[in-house]
């Protein structure tokens, strides 16, 4: 379908990759790997003929249609969501209008027997034919699917597209380059502004598309879920890898133990072979051999190896004062927007040390509950913060915590403490600032790069809670990798908003689920949580229960079956946790009456027990719902 030959890319004279080389075939659904600036957007612009290559080319088998997920959005002003999902069918509104036209005419022409009719009624026949093949009839069924499916509801498909948000107008985008059926598609991080329920929705098409998928993505499971292959930009050049993320992780790993074991012996050679040319230049026979050596040296291609161990970047927030033992405790908290409620009745109580996960669909209030949590807005109820508690707070939009007159360098500064201050290069070169980057003033940065910016002055702040907001929104998949290591040993409360199962795996060990209005706590870990809600993902949360209406269940007796399964399985986990805290509580006990316990004992003692009372609690509940 596509061949690209020996491609090349350089500004002057600085190769972002060169002599790349590679054929797409039908069915390929591809993931381009490689740090930030690598040229992975680059390469989806050539292969999208929307930017030339300095060298090579790339040749396509036929009529191979190409269609590309740009972030610039271009719409006719005045258009509604539907009318722009619909404008996809150039080619078939063409012909609609066509038939219209015929049809119009057979039904006001009587002169049934002429010649003129009979070619009228063989040309609406002809025009019906291809209608019905390119699949004219099915047109208003596939843009209902595909628009349901990236997150609109049916009273949204006559709103203007003026009426939404850019985020929501690049799902309308989205809908138009996979209503065209392309033979190849090409992709520039599609999962950003979409909720859950819409990455999953994307991410079952993709893995049926008939065509082949380019991609490039942060998103390390929706690679996994959907790439059966990668190439990888790494030193200047293109690697191929029969493989999706995590298996080229593997093969990458394995690679780079053999380049560096090359690496070695070349270092050895090289310096061998310099000593010799130093030795037999100093004796006029051995002149032109040392010349031949050198030129030996010249033509060597050094090998160059990639640094991409995230785990030696030991970045840590800032600590802060110990907190109390209640950190939030929320009673009867409600939140409406004119006559839209968002959510209401919840009862929350965070405690000190705890790491919690806000889950669901976009638009159920995980956001907007952070925010009343931060009190940026105003609500119905009660927040109280306990005693010392320090909140470090990200937020989506960062145009309110940066000074755009500061460059990042300043920013950061500004935020570092006398602990930090000599920490403030090294972290924000995490975060992908470096060199000449740390002068730029934070009025030209992206969306992205505040973001960014924002998540490196946390880290150099102290702080004993964190409220993030979607905090992997523009990372990529290193710098993911850092911000994780970072929370998995922040001591302090953190309170994560997220869809990324990834990302939340080993941080969040209780969840709490946003859905219809409101508010549910779940004691576990994510895993423990997606296993309760019978979900292999965390993106298909609410398809479980779409599948469940559609399946439906043979009777009520098999429904109250496959319940009691769900409900057994949770109760054994919990006689399990029970049974822990019950041995962790006598051996305390033991050990207080041998010797006086300390303060510190005693709080701890407390916890537990608060802890295995809530345990009991949870374990009552389900078993009388069997």
């Amino acid at each position: 379908m596509l061949y690209a030959q020996k491609l090349g890319v350089h500004f002057a004279g600085n190769y972002l990759f060169s002599d790349a080389t590679f054929r797409i075939n039908k069915g390929d659904r591809t993931g381009l790997s490689g740090k930030n600036g690598a040229g992975k957007s680059t390469l989806l612009k050539i292969l999208a003929k929307q930017q030339p290559s300095t060298e090579g080319e790339v040749n396509y088998e036929g009529d191979v249609s190409v269609g590309y997920l740009s972030q610039d959005i271009d719409f006719v002003e005045g258009n509604t969501v539907w009318q722009e999902a619909e404008s996809a069918y150039e080619k078939l509104n063409a012909l609609k209008i066509k038939m219209d036209e015929v049809n119009h005419q057979l039904s006001t022409r009587t002169d049934y027997e002429s010649d003129v009719y009979h070619d009228l009624i063989h040309e609406i026949s002809h025009l019906t034919e291809r209608y019905t093949m390119l699949g004219g009839y099915n047109k208003d069924a596939d843009i209902e699917k595909i628009l349901k499916g990236l997150g609109f509801k049916a009273k949204d498909f006559h709103r203007l597209t003026s009426e939404f948000s850019g985020g929501w107008r690049m799902r309308v985008e989205l809908a138009k380059l996979l209503l065209k059926k392309h033979d190849i598609l090409l992709l520039d991080e599609p999962t950003n502004h979409l909720d859950i329920d819409s990455i999953m929705w994307l991410e079952d098409f993709l893995k049926n598309y008939e065509g082949a998928v380019i991609m490039v993505s942060h998103d390390k499971l929706f690679l996994d879920n959907v790439t059966n292959r990668t190439l990888d930009i790494s030193n200047k050049k293109v690697h191929d890898y029969k493989a999706n993320y995590s298996k080229f992780v593997a093969l990458r790993d394995e690679r780079l133990i053999q380049l560096k074991a090359e690496q070695k012996n070349q270092e050895q050679y090289i310096k061998h072979t310099e000593q010799l040319i130093n030795k037999f230049r100093a004796k006029a026979s051995k002149a032109s051999t040392a010349k031949s050596l050198q030129k030996k040296l010249e033509r060597l291609d050094v090998i160059e190896i990639e640094d991409v161990d995230v785990h030696k970047m030991n970045i840590q927030f800032e600590p802060s004062q110990r907190a109390g033992k209640v950190i939030f405790k929320m009673e009867n908290v409600a939140k409406s927007y004119g006559d839209k409620k968002i959510f209401s009745d919840v009862n929350l109580e965070i405690v000190r040390g705890e790491k919690v996960a806000f889950v669901g669909q976009n638009g159920q209030g995980k956001t907007t509950l952070a925010r009343c949590m931060v009190n940026e807005v105003d609500f119905a109820g009660e927040i109280q913060h306990g005693h010392n508690v320090e909140v470090g707070y990200f937020a989506q939009n960062q145009h309110h915590v940066l000074q755009d007159h500061h460059t990042v360098l300043e920013e950061a500064e500004h935020a570092a403490t006398e602990s930090t201050r000599l920490k403030v290069r090294d972290i924000l070169g995490a975060f992908l600032f470096s060199g000449e980057n740390v002068e730029k003033k934070v009025k030209v940065l992206s969306g992205g790069e505040r973001n960014r910016l924002a998540l490196a002055k946390l880290l150099l702040h102290p702080s004993n809670v964190l409220i993030m907001d979607e905090p992997t929104n523009h990372l990529d998949i290193q710098s993911k990798e850092i911000l994780k290591n970072a929370l998995n040993n922040y001591e302090g409360t953190l309170i994560l908003v997220s869809h990324d199962r990834e990302f939340l795996q080993g941080l969040a060990e209780k969840i709490v689920e946003f859905k219809d209005g409101k508010v549910k706590e779940f004691l576990g870990n994510i895993d423990e949580y997606l296993e309760y809600r019978k979900a292999q993902n965390m993106r298909e949360i609410e398809k479980v229960e779409k599948k469940e209406i559609s399946k439906g269940f043979k009777n009520s007796e098999d429904k109250k079956e496959s319940e009691n399964q769900v409900i057994n399985k949770e109760i054994s986990k919990l006689e399990k946790i029970i049974f822990t805290l019950e041995e962790e509580a006598a051996t305390q006990e033991k050990a207080f009456a041998e010797k006086n316990p300390t303060e510190e004992e005693l709080k701890n003692y407390e916890e537990l027990k608060e802890k295995l009372n809530q345990a009991m609690k949870d374990w009552e509940q389900l078993s009388l719902q069997l």
